[in-house]
């Protein structure tokens, strides 16, 4: 058996997809944060896609990108909102990545002849995974999120190697937590524990006993939940006190404290130990998670005055496709003590008179022509009227062309979108060319950029010097600099060897700014990034 100093958390789920799991995961590691450990976090998927950087986000939402270039599930994107940790591509297991080290090894000949089989060598590689991360990032606690359903016929590879993984590390070094939904029968007015159970007896059948169960439930009925402690610790075969009831929340950021209060804490103590082992709930919250109540206390407040944010995409039926953009903007918003209105506008058939009823535009990132005449006009629009506008990575391109357009060059557009014959302001990078429909092929992850002294965008970093993370192919073709400057535009921002446009704006607007970067990426709720903190600003009363 390995020795070994950390702990690890295993967290599935039951009943339906979508149940939370990568909250109460990140919410579990913010908990035990806050105490003073190391926590790390790893998301195992069953899909076979490589990665997430070709998924369809209307179908599966945005690709979170970590510093690293890594394209992944937006399950990572809670992960650093929670733990204000930044997480690598080892932090994301897809059944595709697996597979395909799995065979390249094979094919190496480094299994000397053997019969490669599920078990022991898939399980072995998945659970090298989780031995691997806790190593690398030095955890006291290794958090593992298994994705999908238990039963599901694809992730049964990551069940069976957690279920083996205590005989490698000692049981009493893992910790199973299974996160189940309760449905509220409307007929018979009662909570319904039978499809918890039965996710329960899937899990029991598979080998593990979870040490904590937690319910979801609807927060209007939750004065009715009692019982559902009790029937599902006596299912289980655990102690009541390690059923965790957690009624739907306003915000995903108030889950670490309802998980407090709920009893987490009493099974995460009893696994961890440590000097705040006897403290009850109040008191722990007081002691440790002072900035989430603050966190608490904003988004509770209801503040005197509304802000409102068009957000000009392709995609207004998943808002998942722009996830760490509207936490970004909330979390500005709660810290600026503003009510934020987002306005959904689609920009494959948005209008002047949609730019007119909000304070302030956002053009998120995004790739094809559908709908960048939109957001093309967006940028217009706000350049003509000073309406505030936040660009990002699409944004800044479709900024430039509109800008291009304001100087004259009526043709003027990206090469992503537009035929040969146009004058693309906006042309693919030099090492990019011919990998178009490639994955993880793209300018990814954290790079830097230098800021020009005296302009808004380094006035509301507070320095040159900046790193921000980047998904991208195109970039400002500089030769049309001149005329874009003519058109509204300077360059604000650049690559350190200047050969890259990074941050553009608006010297007359009241705020004009836009990045090649994805900021969001990068932004926590306790501490806003401060292009969305200057957007919300700029959109307040004065």
């Amino acid at each position: 058996m390995l020795k070994t100093n950390t702990k690890f958390i295993f967290v599935s789920g039951g009943v339906i997809s979508g149940v939370g799991k990568g909250i109460m995961a990140a919410s579990l590691g913010a908990i035990l944060k806050s105490q003073g450990l190391k926590v790390s976090m790893q998301k195992c998927d069953p899909y076979l896609n490589v990665d997430a950087g070709q998924l369809n986000p209307r179908e599966h939402g945005e690709t979170f990108v970590t510093k690293d270039g890594a394209e992944t599930d937006l399950d990572l994107g809670h992960y650093e909102r929670f733990l204000d940790e930044e997480m690598t591509g080892d932090s994301t297991l897809t059944s595709g990545k697996l597979y395909k080290r799995l065979i390249d090894a094979e094919r190496a000949g480094e299994f000397g002849g053997k019969t490669v089989q599920l078990v022991p060598h898939v399980t072995g590689l998945i659970q090298e995974t989780f031995l691997k991360n806790a190593k690398n990032f030095k955890s006291d606690v290794h958090i593992v999120e298994i994705g999908g359903t238990v039963g599901d016929f694809e992730g049964l590879h990551f069940i069976e190697a957690i279920r083996a993984f205590p005989s490698r590390v000692g049981r009493d070094n893992c910790f199973f937590a299974h996160v189940c939904y309760v449905p509220w029968l409307s007929t018979s007015h009662e909570f319904k524990t039978k499809p918890a159970q039965n996710s329960l007896r899937d899990l029991r059948e598979y080998g593990i006993i979870p040490d904590m169960v937690v319910a979801r439930l609807d927060a209007s009925r939750a004065v009715k939940a009692p019982e559902i402690a009790r029937k599902l610790a006596i299912f289980c075969g655990i102690k009541e006190q390690a059923v965790v009831l957690m009624p739907n929340a306003k915000s995903v950021y108030l889950v670490p404290l309802n998980a407090v209060h709920g009893g987490a804490l009493t099974a995460l103590q009893s696994f961890i130990g440590g000097p705040d082992n006897t403290l009850e709930n109040k008191k722990f919250i007081q002691k440790n998670m002072q900035n989430w109540q603050r966190l608490a206390d904003q988004i509770s407040s209801k503040p005197a005055q509304k802000v409102k944010v068009g957000l000009v995409a392709k995609y207004t039926d998943n808002t998942d496709t722009y996830l760490s953009v509207t936490e970004a903007l909330k979390a500005a918003a709660w810290n600026e003590n503003v009510d934020l209105d987002l306005i959904w506008l689609n920009a494959e058939t948005v209008t002047p008179e949609d730019f007119a009823n909000v304070d302030g535009l956002l053009v998120p990132g995004g790739f094809g022509a559908r709908g960048s005449e939109g957001k093309i006009q967006a940028a217009t629009y706000s350049l003509d009227h000073n309406k505030p506008y936040l660009g990002i990575c699409l944004g800044l391109q479709v900024a430039v062309i509109a800008a291009a357009r304001r100087a004259g060059i009526k043709d003027a557009n990206s090469s992503e979108f537009a035929s040969k014959k146009s004058t693309n302001v906006i042309y693919i990078m030099a090492d990019q060319k011919g990998k178009e429909n490639t994955g993880n092929s793209m300018r990814l992850g954290n790079y830097p950029a230098s800021l020009i002294q005296g302009t808004l965008a380094a006035k509301l970093y507070g320095q040159r010097e900046v790193i921000e993370r980047h998904r991208h192919r195109y970039e400002v073709n500089q030769k049309y600099l001149k005329q874009i400057e003519r058109g509204g535009i300077i360059v604000s921002g650049l690559s350190p060897d200047g050969k890259l446009v990074e941050f553009v704006e608006a010297p007359m607007a009241t705020f004009f700014v836009a990045t090649q970067a994805h900021p969001e990426f990068r932004s926590r709720p306790t501490r806003p990034h401060p292009l969305f903190t200057g957007f919300i600003r700029s959109l307040i009363k004065k």
